[in-house]
């Protein structure tokens, strides 16, 4: 079952950084911006992780809360996030429990071999919970900016 704007997320409960667990509950009560990205520590991947955390703040005014998202493991995550000094968790979601309900896992080419792997795509929560906002082939440059953007146009 995939999700789309307007609708809220299923069930889930999946681990993150600083020991947490994230459930449909715990996005509640505030904007949340959750961005699939394919692995840690790789240039278009921390590219756009840190400009997230470079305009954190400005989510923060906003009364949003940014999660980073991908199949890497949590000890993989503490170190791309510590490296980085991002201000907000990253999702280890190995077992493609929200990659699934988001429909980011597409088929891809590398090197002339197929697999399977995370388009790189952004998805803004209501504080209901409820998604309102989709990007999907997202390009890491500058989207940072663009997710921003929309929610200071939606909070207005």
């Amino acid at each position: 079952m995939t999700i789309d704007v307007g609708q809220s997320l299923p069930e889930f409960s999946v681990p993150a950084t600083s020991e947490l667990t994230v459930t449909p509950e715990t996005l509640k009560g505030h904007y949340t911006v959750l961005y699939f990205y394919p692995k840690d520590s790789t240039p278009g991947c921390t590219t756009e992780g840190q400009q997230f955390r470079d305009l954190f703040e400005d989510f923060k005014a906003l009364n949003a809360v940014i999660y980073g998202v991908s199949r890497d493991g949590l000890k993989a995550h503490e170190n791309f996030r510590a490296k980085q000094s991002f201000p907000f968790e990253l999702i280890s979601d190995k077992e493609e429990t929200l990659c699934r309900a988001l429909d980011v896992i597409k088929l891809k080419k590398m090197y002339g071999k197929e697999h399977e792997g995370i388009e790189r795509s952004t998805f803004v929560l209501d504080e209901q919970g409820v998604l309102i906002k989709e990007w999907r082939k997202v390009k890491a440059d500058g989207h940072a900016q663009e997710v921003l953007e929309f929610l200071k146009q939606h909070t207005a």
